[in-house]
């Protein structure tokens, strides 16, 4: 894998684990009135910048599919349910419960696989 897709998947990562902390941050705002909650989520800095690390998201995932094979592109992918899961428990204090901290390893293990025959 060249320095450049390697560039790409890690800012990918990035953007992608910021986007979901971003939507998380968004909506644990609390309202008695659903529709007063929404119009508040709606209206926070948070959802903004969610949205727009997804759009810069899906063109960094175009500019790596462009690099790489589609079946090796999707399984380095994977590694962003782990980071977005440490990110979650260290921003939102989210249990991690042996089994999933096992999946952690287990895909983390998979994409070192990948990535390392790339």
């Amino acid at each position: 894998m060249s320095n450049l897709a390697i560039l790409v998947w890690v800012l990918n990562i990035i953007v992608d684990t910021t986007g979901h902390m971003a939507f998380k941050h968004a909506a644990i705002i609390e309202h008695e009135n659903e529709w007063h909650r929404w119009k508040m989520m709606l209206s926070s800095m948070p959802i903004w910048i969610g949205i727009l690390c997804f759009c810069l998201e899906f063109a960094l995932w175009l500019v790596l599919l462009s690099m790489l094979p589609l079946s090796t592109g999707v399984l380095l992918g994977a590694i962003n349910m782990v980071s977005i899961m440490v990110a979650g428990r260290l921003v939102f204090h989210e249990l991690l419960d042996p089994m999933r901290i096992l999946g952690m390893l287990l895909i983390t293990l998979g994409v070192g696989l990948v990535g390392g025959f790339a």
